[in-house]
């Protein structure tokens, strides 16, 4: 998907950064220190751009994985303390950022600029505010030795190599180049860390850990926790936080090792953790609740919404529960009942895509095309989709909006799908026209 605004951000920057790197290969000298590792190494990208290009992805990447969690802001508000505690101690200073994600899957991600998400199925597998400390401390790391920019910048490096030197005053591929390099960042919250950056990721953090004043000894029984997971074969973890930082018994010696550098003995933080995440611990019920709903929508309709109206029982305040519901009336044919569940979803997060995207279809099966066009443009405003794109393309063309048609279908025609196929066909016939 295009972001044309960091795209014309980074292009005045890149033509300076490709001579750089030129001079860096033909010298086979690094053009940076690392200010985590101390390691000198090509950069492609200033700090400026790493930090657009976080700050570019932040809303995509939360609105992903299922929206911020609001139904009590205690948790967000500690996760953020916390982080700031740390980030006073990390080596390298960035406008670090924390946000508490609603979605059950256990998982922590850091995206380039120190732009970090916890989601709410991870916080309500630890025991204290030091366990929560080695997860941020973790992640701030990533952040800060540009684990996820140095992706990015690999990606950058191999297009720009492939263009050639000529080819880098050349606008139209320079450009794509630097979009190709820079839509990795919406994806950094699912890449797989290797074991250099995931024990770089662990000395450190246990550095900033002491630094801060928590005890160091939560990041070795955090690991010995997620490797007995492991063991389990836990289907929720293995796709969240084992996919993108597999746990190992190396990981476990290499941190009882750092313990000699950065005894333990500090704060654990327990009672606070606990008042803070109470709201979270007193929910799990109706989480659990809900995902059992969404699980039993692929064999049983009338058997996910028996449990996810139990979940609303629970935690009525809940906005995920109720566009859940909306999705299974949908399901149904319901149309006229799913809006209303999607509207209370709405009244009660009105900042989350799917809800407005699922009113929308269910506002064009009801053929109310003019509210079914304004929940498409505000779900596309908060995150693009290829479907939204697609019904927003249909609606142009009806209008003899062409121009604007073939906007829509274009973002829709990258979706690898049957929604691409048709907009591609679309876009094709369109062309056909201009040409007659």
């Amino acid at each position: 998907m295009r972001n044309d605004a960091l795209s014309r951000q980074l292009r005045r920057r890149h033509y300076t950064h490709f001579v750089l790197l030129v001079i860096c290969l033909t010298t086979v000298v690094g053009c940076a220190v690392n200010p985590v590792s101390g390691i000198r190494e090509v950069s492609l990208l200033s700090i400026a751009d790493e930090i657009a290009l976080g700050e570019s992805q932040y809303g995509q990447v939360q609105q992903m994985v299922g929206g911020l969690y609001e139904v009590d802001d205690l948790p967000a508000k500690y996760v953020k303390a916390v982080g700031q505690r740390l980030v006073v101690h990390s080596d390298r200073k960035l406008p670090y950022e924390f946000v508490v994600v609603n979605d059950s899957t256990p998982n922590a991600w850091a995206l380039p600029g120190g732009k970090i998400g916890i989601h709410r199925g991870l916080l309500v597998e630890l025991e204290n505010g030091a366990e929560l400390a080695a997860i941020l401390a973790h992640e701030i790391v990533h952040a800060a030795a540009k684990h996820g920019v140095n992706e990015i910048q690999r990606e950058l490096l191999m297009e720009l190599l492939s263009l050639g030197v000529e080819s880098a005053v050349d606008d139209s591929k320079h450009e794509r180049a630097i979009v190709a390099a820079s839509n990795v960042g919406r994806y950094l919250a699912s890449r797989k860390f290797d074991r250099d950056e995931e024990r770089e990721a662990d000395y450190f953090g246990i550095k900033y850990l002491h630094k801060a004043g928590y005890d160091t000894a939560a990041a070795v029984s955090l690991q010995e926790k997620f490797v007995a997971m492991n063991a389990d074969r836990r289907v929720s973890w293995l796709g969240g936080l084992f996919a993108t930082h597999p746990p190992s018994e190396e990981r476990v010696v290499n941190n009882r090792a750092a313990l000699l550098e950065y005894p333990p003995g500090g704060d654990l933080a327990q009672a606070s953790f606990q008042v803070h995440m109470r709201s979270l611990f007193d929910d799990r019920e109706a989480y659990d609740l809900a995902d059992q709903a969404r699980e039993s929508m692929r064999t049983s309709t009338s058997n996910a919404l028996h449990f996810i109206d139990q979940a609303i029982d629970l935690q009525p305040r809940e906005s995920l529960f109720h566009g859940i519901r909306g999705d299974i009336l949908a399901s149904q044919g319901k149309h006229s009942e799913a809006v209303l569940s999607y509207t209370v979803a709405i009244h009660r997060n009105a900042d989350y895509f799917a809800h407005y995207l699922g009113r929308g279809l269910s506002f064009d099966a009801l053929d109310d095309s003019g509210r079914a066009r304004d929940d498409f443009r505000q779900s596309n405003r908060l995150y693009q989709t290829p479907i939204a794109s697609y019904k927003l393309g249909g609606f142009a063309l009806v209008e003899g909006d062409i121009s604007e048609a073939k906007r829509h279908f274009e973002i829709a025609s990258q979706d690898e799908g049957e929604i691409g196929k048709a907009a591609l066909r679309a876009l094709t016939q369109l062309a056909l026209v201009d040409e007659s």
